[in-house]
């Protein structure tokens, strides 16, 4: 699968591998060419949500490992006709008195993934399961283009 298709070629995925976080900006320290927080909050939240992405003849299949989350906490959309947007968020569990985290490892937070969809895929035709913490979306293949038959033009005589 030319990975291509789906996005990946874009240079913002290609940023992902080492993102920091920067500090408050103040009105009078604005730098244009810094990114935002939220851009670069955005950014860990898209590069810390790994997915599987598989073809078949018809459809494509996402592959996501959401465990723990309700069906409430995330949210599966098309937006601009062809991005498929895959986000939510796991909270961290109340917390209750006399018990103190030794060591706090799982992940909590947003997170977030999009990916551009192919010309073929029916955006009409796009579903989603969570089962044991793993999300699949399944987005189906429009039928391929018939090919067009020849046009017969009647020549006429003068």
């Amino acid at each position: 699968m030319d990975f291509r298709v789906l996005g990946w070629d874009n240079p913002f995925y290609n940023n992902l591998h080492n993102p920091v976080d920067l500090t408050d900006e103040t009105a009078s320290n604005k730098n244009l060419s810094v990114p935002t927080q939220t851009y670069m909050r955005d950014a860990k939240a898209m590069a810390a949500t790994a997915a599987d992405i598989k073809e078949y003849p018809n459809s494509y299949v996402l592959v996501i490992d959401m465990p723990g989350l309700k069906k409430g906490d995330i949210k599966v959309e098309v937006e601009d006709d062809n991005v498929l947007l895959i986000s939510g968020e796991r909270k961290r569990e109340e917390e209750k008195e006399g018990v103190k985290y030794l060591r706090m490892e799982r992940r909590v937070g947003k997170f977030m993934r999009k990916f551009v969809l192919p010309e073929n895929a029916n955006t009409d035709a796009v579903s989603a399961v969570c089962q044991d913490g793993v999300l699949t979306v399944t987005v189906q293949k429009l039928p391929p283009p018939q090919p067009k038959k020849p046009k017969t033009i009647e020549v006429k005589v003068l």
